[in-house]
């Protein structure tokens, strides 16, 4: 569950002195006496770094389940989408039989503006090849990957091109969206999806309001599903464009952290018309913040399934060689006083992240009449005084049940074997140039594309032979229709962008389509 990788934070010095007692009946003394022993007398050699790391990951586990050790590399892979920008050469990437195929090189970015184009197959990257020699994506990225200003050579191979094309790419900040999508959905209707709450979320938000209004947006969907949070101060400041001066958004409070309270300011992009908010189990965290704000002040409807239930605050610990500790300083509640983390017990990590596949298991996610709350944790919302409930994640005003039928084995199969996503870039690196032709808008695109059966019938033949097969007749007509919906909005994305993908598959999204019946 990566999405949940993306912690909370409180907006406090990290770097603060903690004091530390290392007196004779100190524990701390004992820790480092063990240590010193085991590093000095113990009968093999030992990595003395990784004994330390292996101690404090041990005093961890045994907390709750958000207090994490991460290496000096998790905190720079962890922080680069929350900072919103990483610095590279600028393009949008899938491996396609061991080649780097360029989806889209970043508008504006550096290598759009040396002229790579979509399409485009980078085989070299400073005279060292990459193509066929099974290098791994991660490798990849890194020799693309280096400090602004720093130059690096391309070599690329270009459709109707015979020869080797080369560019020298001058990498530069390269930003990363936390906003997945925005668009008219209908007419009034806006539709904004937010990925995870970063750094420029907020920046993102206003820009996409901003936007819809222009188009006329009376009403908007707000998308949190699949959210996995990020920045308290991003969930802050989103929250705040929705609610009145003053209304409070969100408090924290802990043994040693006082508590702290978040108001929304004045002159909200969208303090007035209707808000639905759409979750399911993966929202968690900033998300549940922001959830839980609309909720509690009546100011729209949360709409879809049951959230994660994260509501513990970390607090991040540098330390000297860029690793850091994050630890669980307090506990975050939504306006009416929820606190909505779902219980846990101390040191049962396993059992914690089975959570959401309980809820499956025992069919919450099909029925919400499953769900059973204790009286003590009845709450009201600030206006209309409707009962909420606290202690397990925030529960929507109209529950959506999942469609377990929509999702085959056999679709399950065909993705996991990354068929799907080869056979669209294979189509939309063939047909690129007439596709583009002919459908000239998206709209255009939408009202009339249907895919190939050929398409289809060459998906059906590449998992005939990695052994991937329909159980029976059945099972094939029921995967189909979403897989022709999955593979218009696929080819549509390469084409476009996100934004005509999440269009197409908005169609397929039984949240969404109830939030349009209820607008």
């Amino acid at each position: 569950m990566t999405a949940l990788i993306l912690l909370l934070f409180l907006s406090i010095n990290a770097n603060a002195q903690l004091r530390i007692n290392l007196g004779d009946e100190s524990p701390l003394r004992k820790l480092q006496i063990a240590e010193v022993a085991i590093s000095n007398l113990y009968v093999d050699s030992v990595d003395e770094k990784k004994l330390v790391e292996d101690g404090i990951k041990g005093m961890l586990e045994k907390l709750d389940p958000h207090s994490t050790y991460s290496t000096p590399k998790e905190v720079k892979e962890m922080n680069e989408p929350l900072q919103g920008n990483f610095e590279g050469i600028g393009v949008q990437f899938n491996m396609v039989e061991d080649t780097l195929l360029v989806i889209q090189p970043v508008s504006g970015g550096p290598s759009e503006k040396k002229g790579i184009m979509a399409g485009d197959r980078i085989v070299s990257v400073n005279d060292t090849a990459i193509a066929g020699v099974k290098m791994s994506k991660e490798e990849i990225m890194k020799r693309l990957r280096g400090p602004k200003g720093t130059k690096v050579n391309l070599g690329v191979v270009r459709r109707g091109i015979s020869d080797t094309l080369s560019f020298v790419i001058v990498r530069d900040k390269i930003p990363m969206k936390s906003i997945d999508a925005t668009f008219m959905i209908r007419k009034n209707v806006g539709y904004i999806r937010i990925g995870n709450f970063s750094a420029t979320t907020h920046d993102e938000l206003c820009e996409s309001l901003k936007n819809l209004k222009k188009q006329g947006m009376k009403s908007l969907i707000l998308d949190l599903q699949e959210n996995g949070g990020g920045y308290l101060h991003a969930a802050v400041e989103v929250a705040d464009e929705f609610l009145e001066k003053d209304d409070l958004i969100v408090y924290t409070n802990g043994r040693n952290a006082p508590r702290s309270e978040y108001k929304a300011k004045s002159g909200g992009l969208f303090e007035k018309g209707k808000v639905i908010v759409l979750v399911d189990s993966y929202t968690a965290s900033a998300a549940e913040i922001v959830s839980g704000a609309i909720q509690d002040h009546d100011r729209g409807l949360v709409v879809g399934r049951r959230t994660f239930g994260k509501g513990l605050v970390q607090r991040p610990i540098d330390l000297p060689d860029g690793s850091m500790i994050r630890l669980t300083i307090a506990h975050y509640y939504t306006p009416s006083g929820r606190c909505i983390q779902k219980p846990y017990e101390k040191g049962k990590q396993k059992d914690y992240n089975m959570d959401v596949y309980n809820r499956l298991k025992s069919g919450e996610l099909m029925s919400a009449d499953s769900v059973h709350f204790a009286d003590s944790l009845k709450y009201y919302t600030l206006k209309k005084h409707r009962v909420v409930y606290g202690g397990g994640g925030i529960m929507p005003d109209e529950f959506v049940p999942l469609d377990t039928t929509k999702y085959t084995r056999f679709h399950r199969e065909l993705a996991a074997k990354s068929i799907i996503i080869n056979t669209t870039l294979h189509y939309v690196d063939e047909y690129r140039k007439a596709l583009k032709q002919q459908y000239q808008t998206f709209d255009d695109y939408r009202q009339h594309f249907e895919i190939p059966q050929s398409m289809i019938d060459g998906i059906i033949a590449e998992g005939d032979k990695k052994n991937v097969r329909p159980k029976n007749d059945e099972e094939l007509e029921r995967t189909l229709p979403y897989l022709r919906l999955q593979l218009k909005a696929l080819i549509a994305r390469d084409l476009w962008d996100m934004n005509e993908y999440f269009s197409i598959m908005s169609e397929a999204d039984d949240a969404l389509q109830r939030a349009l019946q209820l607008l």
